[in-house]
C-alpha cells in the first residue's frame, strides 16, 4: 500500500492523479493523508479556473484532469488519514506531489509530514516527489545527522529560471504572486540542502511535456530509492518509473543460501 501526502488544498492535479492512475492500473493500493484527515482538493485554477489565452501553456491537460476526477471520487480519497495517523511502517512507499498556490504550504511546512519523510528514508523505502513536493524532502531533517534527507543524494525539482520565474513573470500582471509560493525559488532551496550544487540535476534546458503514449519527453532523476521530477510535464514518465520502483521493492531478495551437495 502506497501513501500519498496531500496538503489541505491547492496541489497540482496532474502530479497527484497521473501517478495514482498508474498505480491503480498496476493493482497497487493507495491511501491518502492530509493535515486534518479531511478530503483535500487540487488547485481550482488548474482544475477549472484556467489561464485564459495561456491555457495551452499552463492549464492541466484534459486526459490528466480525467484522472484527477476519478481520483477525487475514489473511496480512499474521500476518507484520508490525518498526518498524525499515518505511519511509515504501514506503507511500502510515499509520494509527494507539488503545487504552487498558497494552500500547498500546509504540507511543505508540516513538521509531522517532514518527520514521516525521514522515517521512509531511514527504512529505505521508495520515496517519490515532484515539483514543490521536493521541498518537503529538502526540509526533512534527520535528527541523527542534522541534515536534510537529500544531503548526499542527487535530485531534481521545479527549475527556477525556466519554469518558476518565467511562469511568474508571464502571469504576474493579473495573478500577482500566484506562481511564487515562497520568496526563494524551489531550485535554490533544494540545492542549498544538498551536499553539492552539482547534485541538483536540471535536465533539458527546454522542457517538453510527456504523455501516456510518449514518456520520452519526461525527465526524472533516480538515486537509490529516491525518485524526483520537475513539473507536470514529467509526470507520465515519473508515474511509470514509480510503479516500477514499487514493483521492484516487492520482490524478495535473492537467496544467500549455499547449495548443498
Amino acid at each position: 500500500m502506497i501513501l500519498f501526502l496531500l496538503p489541505d488544498s491547492d496541489y497540482d492535479p496532474t502530479e497527484s492523479a497521473v501517478p495514482w492512475d498508474a498505480l491503480q492500473h498496476a493493482g497497487i493500493e493507495v491511501r491518502f493523508a492530509t493535515p486534518q484527515g479531511l478530503p483535500a482538493y487540487a488547485d481550482p485554477r488548474l482544475v477549472s479556473g484556467g489561464f485564459g489565452l495561456l491555457n495551452s501553456f499552463f492549464m492541466t491537460k484534459s486526459a490528466d484532469l480525467q484522472c484527477y476526477q476519478r481520483m477525487s471520487q475514489s473511496a480512499a480519497f474521500l476518507k484520508p488519514l490525518s498526518y498524525a495517523e499515518a505511519l511509515a511502517a504501514d506503507f511500502e512507499a510515499v509520494l509527494v506531489p507539488g503545487g504552487h498556490a498558497q494552500g500547498v504550504r500546509s504540507l511543505l511546512e508540516s513538521e509531522r509530514a517532514q518527520a514521516l519523510v525521514v522515517d521512509f528514508f531511514r527504512a529505505d523505502k521508495p520515496v517519490a516527489a515532484v515539483c514543490h513536493g521536493v521541498l518537503l524532502l529538502a526540509r526533512a531533517i534527520d535528527p541523527r545527522s542534522g541534515k536534510s534527507v537529500l544531503h548526499g543524494r542527487q535530485t531534481t525539482a521545479l527549475l527556477g529560471l525556466s519554469m518558476e520565474l518565467l511562469a511568474w513573470l508571464v502571469t504576474a500582471p493579473w495573478l500577482g504572486r500566484y506562481y511564487r509560493t515562497y520568496g526563494q525559488t524551489v531550485e535554490a532551496e533544494v540545492t542549498a540542502a544538498l551536499a553539492s550544487p552539482s547534485d541538483f540535476i536540471a535536465g533539458p534546458r527546454l522542457p517538453m511535456r510527456d504523455s501516456a503514449d510518449n514518456l520520452q519527453p519526461g525527465f526524472t532523476v533516480r538515486d537509490g530509492q529516491l525518485l524526483s521530477a520537475r513539473w507536470p510535464g514529467d509526470c507520465h514518465r515519473f508515474a511509470a518509473e514509480f510503479v516500477a520502483m514499487v514493483t521492484d521493492a516487492r520482490q524478495p531478495p535473492p537467496s544467500s543460501a549455499k547449495p548443498t551437495a
